[in-house]
């Protein structure tokens, strides 16, 4: 099928190039017109204007976008609107806030504009391999797009969750989730550090990947960064992000739920920040591997993408 992709960062050139490998038609857009460069060379057909991918894009128009959350995405759909027609489809493939979701939707619905939020999840490797996808919007602009769907996720792994801004709810939950057990393995391997013994973390870890209650792809990265630095010492322990989790966590008080976890993960997240700590470097290479996020080196070199 054919795709318009607006965002050509990490996320989104993986995902164009994830597209271009199983013969999609691809027209890439990015402010950078070097992003857009790098898609052509991987087989997208460039696009240097909205106007000029709107153009490119045969009717119903279906167009994916991968921008940073916030007025980022609302900057992106007031230079499309005018370009589309009624029955064209637009995705929010990025971490949005469910109820700027929710309010999108219904705008774009007003021009006839099936407007659908998608999670998602996997990180650079899931973009570019297989990734985890959850979608909210219209059932029926849902169902329209399986072929994309199936394209764009790994094997099972697309769901539709539901009315507008379900998808992104959901996404939200997950990033809540993932910030709680990163603090769960942080803490761990920090009193391991510290224990009376002489124990080799990087082998603990690759053993616990092995059949162990608490085996993860979270911990097989925490895994592969101890292989590099066994003591941990190359990195300092200052964690980034935190928007999605504090998201989730104001989401929870809304809905009378106890999250301690995320609590404290949180703490921990802002605390980080002028503290130094095992378990913030731990936390912090897990995060690099995962989705390239930053990360501060010990020798003040900075290496990965800001949130």
């Amino acid at each position: 099928m054919h795709i318009g992709i607006i965002g050509l960062g990490r996320m989104g050139l993986n995902i164009a190039e994830h597209l271009l490998e199983q013969n999609h038609v691809v027209v890439a857009y990015n402010r950078s017109q070097e992003a857009v460069k790098r898609a052509a060379q991987a087989g997208a057909i460039p696009a240097y204007t909205i106007g000029e991918l709107c153009l490119k894009l045969s009717a119903p128009r279906v167009i994916f976008i991968m921008v940073p959350a916030g007025q980022a995405v609302d900057d992106v759909l007031g230079q499309l609107k005018p370009e589309l027609a009624r029955g064209d489809i637009i995705i929010d493939g990025g971490n949005s806030n469910y109820l700027d979701s929710v309010r999108r939707g219904k705008a774009l619905a007003k021009a006839g504009i099936h407007f659908l939020d998608c999670g998602t999840s996997g990180g650079l490797s899931g973009a570019r391999h297989g990734a985890c996808l959850t979608i909210g919007g219209e059932e029926a602009a849902y169902r329209k797009l399986i072929p994309l769907w199936k394209a764009i996720a790994c094997e099972g792994g697309y769901l539709y969750c539901g009315k507008s801004g379900a998808g992104h709810y959901v996404k939200m939950v997950h990033n809540g989730i993932e910030y709680s057990l990163l603090q769960a393995y942080g803490e761990g391997f920090e009193l391991l550090h510290k224990a009376p013994y002489r124990l080799d973390l990087a082998s603990i870890s690759d053993v616990w990947t092995h059949g162990s209650v608490i085996r993860s792809w979270l911990l097989e990265l925490g895994a592969e960064k101890l292989k590099e630095d066994a003591k941990l010492a190359k990195v300092a322990g200052k964690i980034g992000g935190g928007e999605t989790g504090g998201w989730t966590l104001q989401e929870a008080r809304r809905r009378h739920v106890k999250m301690p976890a995320l609590t404290a993960a949180l703490s921990a997240r802002r605390a980080s920040a002028t503290h130094d700590s095992v378990s913030g470097r731990l936390i912090a290479y897990i995060r690099n591997g995962f989705g390239a996020h930053e990360m501060q080196m010990k020798k003040g070199r900075k290496t990965g993408k800001k949130e």
